[in-house]
């Protein structure tokens, strides 16, 4: 009995030690703290898998969620196209290439009405959203502002007066869910199976379970 009991208590020590190992292991590179860095293109035609570039985004601490943003000024073309979408009631696909500090990269692509840009006079959010242990899990786009109208008129189109995205950069942290105590259950189980076995846990079933059970194991 007592090698039985030593050997669960390794057991549960094991686990424990696993589950503690996962924890800190998912909690590591947010701890440390690290950067990442997203290139920015978009697609300025419909139905099209030409991407040209927008602008950069630095964020030098995920922890702290301050960005740095670099968007140069568009063309007089990128307006001309960008107008365009509006006005044929298409979507502006925006294409997101993460960089992390090691060297890795992943990619996104998010989208939303053209015409919703322009009515926001290019001013959009970009949601950056990461796992608990600091890698991006997604990007989208949307604007703060809501629509004027479901589509894009020529008047509202001549309504566009800036030249350049203005982007506020938003970053969303994944909740840890709760660990569950696995060492104190098993601890548990095994101090009512010890009593158990000593007699010190009364037999507190009604009559028709005690009997089941005796008829079970005869």
């Amino acid at each position: 009995m007592i090698k039985t009991s030593r050997m669960m208590y390794s057991k549960e020590g094991f686990v424990l030690i696993f589950v503690l190992g996962l924890v800190s292991s998912s909690w590591g590179f947010l701890e440390h703290d690290s950067w990442i860095t997203v290139e920015l293109q978009h697609s300025l035609a419909a139905n099209s898998e030409s991407f040209s570039f927008r602008g950069n985004v630095t964020i030098p601490s995920l922890n702290s969620g301050l960005a740095n943003v670099e968007q140069p000024d568009l063309s007089t073309a990128d307006l001309d196209l960008l107008k365009k979408l509006a006005l044929g009631n298409e979507f502006y696909r925006l294409k997101a290439t993460v960089v992390y500090s090691n060297g890795a990269k992943a990619q996104f692509i998010t989208s939303n009405k053209a015409c919703r840009l322009l009515q926001a006079q290019l001013n959009d959010v970009l949601w950056v959203s990461l796992d608990p242990s600091g890698y991006v899990t997604g990007i989208t786009v949307s604007q703060d502002t809501p629509p004027a109208t479901v589509e894009c008129t020529q008047e509202d189109v001549n309504k566009l007066v800036e030249t350049q995205f203005s982007t506020d950069v938003l970053i969303r942290h994944a909740e840890l869910a709760p660990v569950p105590d696995t060492a104190g259950f098993i601890q548990k189980v095994e101090r009512e199976r010890e009593a158990r076995e000593r007699g010190e846990v009364r037999d507190n079933r009604g009559f028709f379970a005690k009997y089941v059970s005796t008829n079970t194991l005869a």
